[in-house]
């Protein structure tokens, strides 16, 4: 294929799909990058595409599900494309999405930054691909690889709109936590080099962005094969012209050091108030159990000092419901210490069990009941410090970065700094700009956004 790929005189054109995380949509946008580079362009809407990329997750079993069901959806909807499935639950279970009928390539992990290569000579192969060329019925093609040895690190960024870019900085994950398939879909921990990445986030700027989310699966090792530090990172890219605000997406306990959350405190200009810090469970037998790196100690302390530094920093906590060895008496233990953190939103997930971890080998399981039950527990909660939260903002004055209009409404919808969703009337020249508003209160309608009084 060169400038313009074609099939039987047309341009062929694909269309992208992206499940989980924000890492996930980056690396989409990398693939759907290279593959017009070779020119295969995007399927308009409305279209039938010629070749459909599915980009899968597998952290859950619901993960696996939806990525399933998803696979099955765009099968049937475009009969006559190529079907692509890449991603974590490719990695993991390539045999079991090869058992979905009308899926004609599978890609591992390290195939992301290849499948442009891989469909140029898939197409040479078969130059009349269609859905009645009969090729499906030859069966799809694997293309995995160990990861184990992996040094490989693809960069990634992504606009998750016209205003937030999402920019990988790092992959995958040496903790091997007993719950978590990650290191097995993702590899050892890698990261990109500081000027590699303080160069793309240049470019998201000249492209328009004003706000940049730093991904990875865990940010916090980021040069560990490099030599560097996620601090110097930080400080570098504190320096981006035109970017006008950046977030850290997620990151472990024991990686934010006291000197960040300062940093972010006293001195960063663009780095906002805001935190997603992993805890899983509230309880230190349980969190021993899955060979995390902190206890419930470390945990509260370092909410108490983004609290102290920055009162009103949101900060996001996820917790797993129902882990193996998550008894009845340590379970109540976990929510106590939950309810006890002054944090402003869970992110709550049932325990899955998942195939290959040592986490099937502990004892004191959780029925699923159980595991649903203390969930919508853990999500009562959740919503809980979610409304106190936002009531506490009430009447303040904040910056709003306005991102688009409300599907459907004369509304626009933004983020303050620290991370609240805001409405207001609609006015277009204020979309990818910032605006100084009052927050209002909460919006009846929507539960999780608030209404700008005045901007």
């Amino acid at each position: 294929m060169g400038e313009t790929a074609t099939k039987n005189g047309k341009i062929l054109t694909a269309a992208y799909y992206t499940l989980g995380c924000k890492l996930n949509f980056a690396e989409t946008s990398t693939i759907g990058d290279s593959l017009r580079k070779v020119g295969i362009a995007d399927a308009p809407v409305g279209t039938a595409p010629d070749v459909c990329v599915i980009n899968t997750c597998s952290v859950t079993e619901m993960a696996d599900k939806k990525a399933r069901n998803l696979i099955r959806r765009v099968v049937k909807d475009f009969p006559g494309a190529v079907i692509v499935v890449t991603g974590c639950y490719a990695q993991l279970k390539p045999m079991e999405v090869a058992s979905i009928e009308g899926v004609d390539l599978i890609f591992g992990s390290n195939e992301k930054p290849k499948i442009a290569a891989h469909l140029q000579r898939f197409f040479s192969d078969h130059p009349a691909a269609s859905a009645a060329s009969g090729r499906k019925a030859e069966g799809p093609a694997i293309e995995t690889s160990d990861l184990k040895g992996s040094a490989e690190f693809t960069p990634s960024c992504s606009r998750g709109d016209r205003t937030r870019f999402f920019l990988k900085v790092q992959d995958g994950c040496d903790y091997f936590c007993t719950y978590c398939t990650i290191p097995f879909a993702r590899g050892r921990s890698r990261s990109g080099r500081i000027d590699q990445i303080v160069a793309q986030a240049r470019e998201a700027a000249a492209d328009g962005g004003k706000e940049i989310v730093l991904t990875g699966v865990n940010i916090g090792d980021f040069g560990k094969n490099t030599g560097e530090s996620f601090f110097s990172l930080l400080r570098r890219l504190d320096e981006t012209p035109g970017i006008r605000r950046i977030r850290i997406s997620s990151i472990e306990p024991n990686l934010l050091t006291d000197e960040i959350i300062g940093w972010i405190a006293t001195e960063s200009k663009l780095f906002m108030p805001h935190f997603h810090i992993p805890l899983q469970s509230g309880s230190d037998a349980v969190l021993k159990l899955m060979n995390r790196r902190y206890d419930t100690a470390l945990f509260a302390e370092k909410i108490r000092r983004i609290k102290e530094a920055i009162p009103d920093a949101f900060i996001g906590v996820d917790v797993i419901a129902g882990a193996r060895g998550e008894t009845q008496a340590e379970w109540e233990a976990s929510r106590r210490f939950i309810e006890s953190l002054p944090v402003s939103r869970l992110h709550v997930f049932p325990y899955s069990e998942r195939p290959g971890t040592a986490a099937l080998l502990l004892a004191d399981p959780v029925e699923k009941a159980e595991r649903n039950r203390r969930t919508a527990e853990l999500i009562a909660i959740s919503d809980g410090k979610l409304a106190d939260y936002m009531r506490s903002n009430a009447g303040q004055r904040r910056d709003v970065l306005w991102e688009q209009p409300v599907r459907g409404t004369s509304l626009m919808s933004g983020l303050t700094d620290n991370y609240i969703r805001v409405v207001a009337p609609l006015r277009e020249e204020l979309l990818n700009e910032i605006s100084t508003v009052e927050i209002g209160d909460i919006d009846p309608k929507r539960s999780e956004t608030m209404t700008a009084a005045h901007i």
